[in-house]
């Protein structure tokens, strides 16, 4: 690949008052492998590196870095990245926990105030995204850091049309920029959301990947990046330092999870990631008849809502650590029987009453890789160094606090609970189909619904329908403009609460999807946001 590869975005471009506003091309079809990402641009880049003969994990990489760039707002270089990924050959399939760390002098009594934990350069963990980037590249994939990287360094540096949903979210966030060191980089001027069309320009954050780019990534942790991150935490009260930084966050090899549903196989991610409460939410529906697993309708919709409680509550109840969890022999949420004897329960009860990122990479040589990478909440910390040009996390809200058993209690080097779950879906030994969402709790119930929805809609039909979601407490959010009016009232009748959300609901997930049928690959970007999906 060319040192300046030319980025080609693939989308309608619509002149409105002088401003471009792009138009992703959703769903698309090719021969010779799909990426589908929350980002037109970083689809585009991976998937140009396949079109060049890099494989799926090298075109991830690219994408994932190119994400760190269009998409600041939910993942980037300060974040953590978790991967799923499927080799071919040797046919292996397994998940790379790239969990981030809490620094060494991180105590839970330091953030007993919940807004420490929120904003600020305190609320940090030390990034993984990097090392994981890197880990991923060098073991299984074909290309250097290098090469992978060049296209984002010039999507930095050339920018890219902001969004209507980029502008949306800034000004959202737009009291927590202004007051911090992230204002002067993601704002106009440092006090305004840059306008829906104008472009958006990153020249520091441009230097900090060409650097990452020659020198390799271990200057990030053990480097001139590493200083200027422990300088900058210093100035701002933070807690990272050049020797958490030297402890390199490299991602360890686990086990997946796995269940069968409606004749596939799913595969999907184990602690601390969510991959349990995906697969205990189809256990659950592999035995509840088939008319009260759609949404559509009023009693599948209270089905769904109960059974996403049902899974969140025992995940809640159930937390595991992921070494500790590699030994247990039991696993009653991932239990068949155990599935069987909650839907029997959710059941009863219905006949009784009537900014996280994510990417799905294909390659002709059958590899897949499911990608999801954050910086926790919608701009993470609010927090950036003037001197790197990325946002930092905020992942030190991602631990308990109160209960000190708790295997996710804010400990020194801990690693935070995670909500992701990439996934891989296999027919018989056939792969078919690799998808995940961001979006927080929201994550699993927006894969149980695309996979519910599959059996009998096409791709872009099945990720693009209608969705819903159940808190803990028994709030269901809803697409209720795009749903049958009496949904509400009957979820309301049994005792649920009603919260309406806009139509293509940002709140509601994000599913990229890549499916491999009839020897053709076939990518849906989510149009909840601005992705888009191609091949080579």
């Amino acid at each position: 690949m060319s040192r300046r590869t030319q980025i080609l975005v693939d989308t309608d471009q619509i002149e409105l008052g002088g401003s471009r506003i792009v138009e992703p091309q959703r769903v698309a079809a090719s021969k010779a492998g799909m990426v589908a990402t929350a980002h037109h641009c970083a689809t585009d880049v991976g998937r140009q590196i396949l079109a060049v003969g890099g494989n799926a994990v090298d075109a991830a990489v690219a994408a994932a870095l190119a994400l760190g760039v269009c998409e600041p707002a939910a993942c980037g270089l300060g974040g953590q990245t978790m991967m799923l990924i499927h080799l071919g050959q040797p046919r292996r399939t397994f998940a790379l926990d790239g969990s981030s760390r809490a620094p060494n002098r991180a105590t839970a009594e330091m953030f007993r105030e919940q807004h420490r934990r929120l904003r600020g350069h305190a609320a940090t963990t030390v990034p993984s995204t990097p090392a994981v980037l890197d880990y991923a590249l060098r073991e299984y994939g074909t290309m250097s850091f290098a090469a992978v990287a060049e296209p984002s360094i010039q999507l930095a540096e050339e920018g890219f049309p902001v969004s209507a949903l980029a502008n949306r979210l800034a000004r959202r966030e737009l009291k927590s920029l202004k007051t911090s060191a992230a204002g002067p980089l993601f704002l106009r001027d440092g006090v305004r959301p840059y306008t829906i069309g104008s472009t958006f320009r990153q020249p520091v954050l441009a230097k900090t990947l060409r650097r990452l780019a020659r020198q390799g990534v271990k200057d990030f942790y053990q480097g001139r990046i590493a200083r200027q991150i422990h300088v900058d935490m210093e100035k701002h009260d933070g807690l990272i330092s050049r020797d958490d930084l030297a402890q390199i966050p490299q991602p360890i090899e686990r086990r997946p999870v796995s269940c069968h549903f409606d004749g596939l196989r799913i595969i999907t991610f184990p602690p601390p990631g969510a991959g349990r409460t995906l697969v205990e939410m189809l256990n659950i529906l592999e035995h509840v008849p088939w008319e009260l697993t759609t949404p559509d309708t009023p009693r599948g919709a209270v089905v769904l809502a109960e059974v996403i409680r049902r899974a969140f509550l025992d995940r809640r109840d159930r937390p595991f650590d992921p070494t500790f969890y590699a030994q247990v022999d039991h696993r009653r949420m991932v239990s068949a029987e155990y599935g069987r004897r909650v839907a029997s329960r959710v059941l009863r009860r219905v006949r009784s009453h009537g900014d996280t990122t994510h990417l799905s990479v294909m390659d002709r040589f059958g590899n897949a890789v499911g990608l999801t990478q954050s910086i926790e909440r919608v701009y993470g910390s609010c927090a950036a160094g003037a001197e790197l040009g990325f946002l930092y996390n905020n992942y030190m809200s991602a631990f308990d606090y109160e209960d000190i058993a708790h295997p996710y209690y804010m400990r020194p080097n801990a690693a935070p609970w995670a909500s992701v779950a990439p996934t891989i879906v296999f027919r018989g030994r056939r792969l078919w189909a690799v998808l995940g969402s961001p979006g927080s709790d929201r994550i699993t119930p927006s894969i149980v619904q695309v996979l519910l929805r599959l059996k009998h809609q096409p791709p872009f039909d099945a990720v693009a329908a209608p969705r819903i979601h159940c808190r803990l407490n028994g709030e269901v959010s809803l697409e209720a403009t795009r749903m049958r009016d009496d949904i509400p009232d009957v979820l309301r009748r049994h005792g649920f609460t009603v919260k309406v959300r806009d139509p293509y609901s940002f709140y509601l997930g994000c599913v990229q999807l890549v499916t491999y049928e009839k020897k053709t690959f076939i990518g849906v970007a989510d149009p909840r946001r601005d992705g888009s999906a191609g091949g080579p």
